[in-house]
């Protein structure tokens, strides 16, 4: 039997990016009251805080950590996929890279049928959101909640990078979200005064003191529940309680932004996805969406690593005066964000826009970190902005404490292995272009060994891994596969809203975590026009 709660306005489910943007803009009119729900805990951390230290959280109690299915094409591995369990969501163990994607991103969202979802429509938003430290212009704000801020100090094997690139004939870019991505250039992190600024530090801490907001962590929302085909609240568990679950009402909306992989689960635990699929399971069916779970997207890297002939990489950037300069100064290594570079490029003729990123890490960075080789290193990695391949999020069981089936089905449509194939032979080219030449060791991944196109297309599908960026698998649109509309309302119920990177039809070009911002706040906006 659940426990009753109270009743609430806007019942949030989430606490990541979106859902930090939701509940600071939905309660700053005060009069209505909102409940922020967060299965993690605090995000309490040390490490959180420290740029540097991102890949130490992963397989901790604040990263859900997921698998993938066997995934055919690349030697049936299970791939692991970080996202963050805690306040802030991936916003608090991603590595801060601000990449809003390319113009052509917003615009076909559009050209499907989403109205106001074009780049024009969208940009007031992204600039709503941030506080760039290099000042305002047409395509930056400030005075926005999230801070943006150029690298403290960026190594100098990133700078050898940036010579690389324009050695081989690729453009340097000063900014990649001021309309054209091409080129090579330093990201921009969010990050403030040195230290990770995550969406709970930019929205959501400042705000826990008032009176019509309540943050609740430790609370795995397991179901929506429906009265007829109205979404009237949720059903969750509490970490400090007895195992018993609670309940609590919405009198206006239910928000799921719980990510890509935890909102079309919880949609589907909830009765809400393909009916056949639901049927299997013995989950009474509340609507027939055959979209949910579906035309999932993610970003897939592959890389190439090189020993640092000179001791200058991260390597050792916790040692004893690194820490120093890190925790009286907020200078130094501790700052990098790991990937300080990167850049867009085309690789095959018939592109008209960038088609591939990269990501330069002055360190090594095998399997995630996991697998470093000991000394210095450094690396280059490459992926598809736009794949073709999609997947699914499936329920595996209806116990709603058992993972999801998750299937990217990577490489397994269009031209992805062929692009990726031509996106590893670029990063080969740059790193052994002439500014590497001081720095440069052995290859220690792939290998000097590994030259041939079957050669390369091995080494994808042994080591190629994710860039934690999945998306759209509660897509925006209006056709038979959409899951919500462009206001970001789930089909056919009344209620019940979807705002989180799940609702994207597309990929956006770039990393994920600004763009999902925008959704929000864009969504805040429907929430209250509505209100």
């Amino acid at each position: 039997m659940a426990s009753r709660g109270r009743s609430y306005d806007y019942v949030i489910v989430g606490a990541g990016p979106a859902g930090c943007v939701l509940a600071n803009r939905l309660s700053a009119d005060g009069d209505s009251d909102v409940l922020l729900l967060e299965a993690g805990d605090p995000d309490e951390k040390r490490e959180i805080g420290v740029p540097a230290a991102f890949s130490d959280l992963f397989r901790t109690d604040v990263d859900w950590a997921y698998y993938t299915e066997p995934q055919s094409e690349l030697h049936d591995r299970e791939l692991y996929w970080p996202r963050g369990k805690t306040l802030g969501g991936s916003s608090s163990i991603n590595a801060m890279i601000y990449v809003r994607g390319q113009p052509e991103d917003y615009d076909h969202w559009a050209d499907l049928g989403n109205e106001g979802w074009g780049y024009e429509d969208v940009l007031p938003y992204f600039k709503r959101a941030e506080h760039n430290e290099r000042g305002p212009s047409r395509f930056h704000g400030v005075g926005g909640p999230r801070n943006v801020a150029d690298l403290r100090s960026p190594n100098e094997l990133a700078e050898a990078f940036l010579e690389a690139g324009q050695t081989v004939g690729i453009p340097q870019n000063e900014d990649f979200n001021a309309g054209d991505q091409t080129g090579v250039g330093y990201y921009q992190v969010t990050q403030k005064d040195g230290r990770r600024h995550s969406a709970a530090e930019a929205y959501l801490k400042p705000v826990l003191d008032r009176p019509n907001l309540t943050a609740v962590t430790g609370a795995r929302v397991t179901s929506v529940r429906f009265d007829g085909r109205e979404a009237v609240g949720v059903e969750y568990a509490r970490d400090d309680a007895d195992g018993s679950p609670a309940t609590v009402d919405a009198s206006e909306e239910v928000i799921l932004s719980a990510g890509a992989i935890n909102s079309p689960h919880l949609l589907l635990l909830s009765g809400v996805g393909p009916a056949d699929h639901l049927a299997d399971h013995d989950i009474p069916v509340v609507e027939d969406l055959p979209g949910v779970g579906r035309n999932l997207q993610d970003h897939l890297q592959v890389g190439v690593n090189y020993e640092c002939e000179t001791p200058i990489s991260l390597a050792d950037a916790d040692s004893l005066v690194n820490l120093l300069k890190y925790f009286l100064l907020k200078r130094g290594p501790l700052t990098s964000n790991v990937a300080e570079a990167g850049g867009f490029a085309n690789v095959t003729d018939d592109a008209d826009r960038p088609e591939i990123q990269f990501h330069f890490a002055p360190s090594y960075f095998v399997d995630h970190g996991f697998d470093n080789p000991e000394g210095h290193g450094f690396s280059l990695g490459a992926l598809r902005l736009r794949p073709d391949s999609r997947g699914r999020i499936a329920l595996r069981s209806a116990e709603p404490f058992d993972e999801p089936e998750i299937d990217p089905q990577y490489l397994s449509e269009g031209d992805d292995l062929e692009v990726a194939l031509e996106g590893l032979k670029l990063v080969r080219e740059i790193l052994r272009a002439e500014p590497f030449d001081e720095y440069r060791g052995e290859e220690v991944l792939p290998g000097p060994d590994v030259q041939s196109d079957e050669e390369l297309i091995e080494h994808i599908r042994e080591t190629a891994e994710t860039l934690y960026h999945p998306v759209g698998t509660c897509k925006m649109g209006d056709d038979e596969d959409a899951v919500v509309d462009d206001r970001l309302r789930v089909r056919g119920l009344e209620g019940l809203r979807v705002v989180d990177a799940s609702i994207m039809p597309t990929i956006t070009s770039g990393n994920t975590d600004a763009p999902t911002t925008m959704i929000a706040e864009k969504a805040a906006d429907f929430i209250r026009d509505e209100s």
